[in-house]
């Protein structure tokens, strides 16, 4: 119980954090709903004289777009961009030398971060979704309750693509390209930018078995009602694998990585 309190402190921290540069958040939160906006009236342009696109109706897509943008800002730049500042700025050593986890302190502060960043970008983005997109989403309380263990899982594992991102930098002198590499690849392979279905067999496949579809296209697809039943288990359940996994490859990495460290004055 005791070692639980110390990171539910620093989450408070992190929550405390986040509300104190709230204008930073928001900012960055503004950036977001141009980004929507901008892939709405793309999308709206696109099925401009159709009915359907690989499957997908005009209002699956605006309900897409919603989801996806969600899902994706449960875990901030700023989140990811702390992490890999720790390392370069060499404060990372004085983490060594306290009585903590290194990688489930910065869970905490993620998660704390989360709790303010994804509730009020869920409540803002569900109202402009709903006043200026008009996006429904009806669902029973099983598929909703799936949905926020998906998008829980989903949470999970892009901190785990972050952190082992993030721990690139014992090897590199910045962050930033490391940043945007990850970006563009997991905004790409999970169907942030396009829906899977729209990519050609063989690389939808391929996509489908990597972690990155965790990210967005299952909870999309739970949202939209493309997955039920055993499809819908199968599907979270390979998110919480992936959650694990990514987990357990940032214990190996880290434990690799702190060779990298030097400390000089003793």
């Amino acid at each position: 119980m005791g070692k639980a309190k110390k990171y539910l402190s620093i989450a408070g921290k992190s929550v405390q954090n986040t509300i104190s540069y709230r204008l930073s958040y928001f900012m960055n939160l503004f950036a977001g709903w141009i980004g929507l906006f901008s892939m709405y009236y793309l999308w709206k342009a696109i099925y401009s004289g159709r009915s359907e696109l690989a499957g997908f109706t005009w209002e699956e897509m605006k309900a897409y777009l919603v989801v996806t943008f969600i899902a994706n800002s449960l875990l901030s730049y700023y989140s990811e961009t702390r992490i890999s500042s720790k390392i370069l700025d060499g404060s990372v050593a004085i983490d060594l030398l306290k009585p903590i986890d290194f990688q489930k302190a910065r869970f905490a502060e993620t998660l704390g971060s989360c709790l303010i960043e994804g509730a009020v970008g869920a409540v803002l983005v569900g109202i402009l979704g709903l006043a200026v997109i008009d996006v429904r989403l009806s669902m029973d309380w099983q598929t909703g309750g799936l949905l926020m263990i998906s998008l829980a899982c989903s949470l999970l594992v892009k901190f785990g693509i972050v952190y082992l991102t993030a721990l690139l930098c014992f090897w590199t002198t910045g962050s930033l390209g490391l940043v945007w590499a990850r970006q563009a690849v997991t905004n790409l392979l999970s169907g942030a930018l396009v829906p899977l279905a729209f990519f050609p067999t063989g690389l939808e496949r391929f996509a489908l078995v990597l972690p990155f579809q965790s990210i967005v296209h299952t909870p999309a697809s739970l949202a939209l009602g493309n997955l039920s039943g055993a499809a819908a288990l199968e599907m979270v359940g390979l998110q919480l694998f992936w959650a694990i996994f990514l987990w357990f490859a940032g214990k190996l990495l880290w434990s690799r990585a702190v060779r990298q460290i030097t400390i000089h004055g003793g």
